[in-house]
């Protein structure tokens, strides 16, 4: 028995065909991160889709010049909330489970893009303070990836190296 193979094929893509995402696709892969679990159920995470090429271009500066950013039809930036976390958790919700949550919606929301034929890549290389500024974030809001989407120029073979089950897994 193997995962599904959803979970093999899916990559970290960086180059992007020029052609529009339908928005029915920006919608269920938004509504596939809602749907994450988070500790508690407090969902604490505020999700902006960005198509504006001027600000795509000033992500990419954020993002160490990271250029697939602005080449994508649209990225979603994914913001943790750690003080609506910290309200139940303390310091444990606003350092652990805030980010843990968006961990979890970001992998949703990627799966989900694979499903729909897109690819994507989970940007958490940026300037998390010039990010903030560009998008004019609150202080409470916290950026903690950026997710390319569009369609792949290519694909890269589905079963790439990972370590072996018995070198990462033990039964206690």
């Amino acid at each position: 028995m193997e995962p599904n193979k959803i979970f093999i094929e899916r990559f970290s893509c960086r180059s992007f065909q020029e052609k529009e995402v339908p928005e029915e696709y920006i919608e269920v892969i938004l509504k596939a991160g809602i749907w994450a679990p988070s500790a508690g159920n407090l969902q604490p995470w505020k999700f902006l889709v960005i198509k504006n090429n001027e600000l795509k271009e000033k992500l990419v500066d954020v993002a160490y010049g990271q250029e697939f950013i602005k080449e994508a039809p649209f990225a979603i930036v994914v913001i943790a909330l750690p003080e609506e976390s910290a309200a139940r958790y303390g310091d444990r919700g606003r350092f652990l489970y805030s980010i843990q949550d968006t961990a979890a919606a970001v992998e949703n929301m990627l799966l989900q893009g694979s499903i729909l034929g897109l690819g994507s890549c989970w940007v958490g290389a940026f300037s998390e303070e010039k990010a903030k500024k560009v998008l004019n974030l609150k202080e409470n809001e916290r950026p903690v990836a950026i997710i390319p989407f569009g369609f792949p120029k290519e694909f890269p073979p589905a079963f790439r190296k990972r370590k072996s089950f018995e070198k990462v897994v033990k039964f206690i």
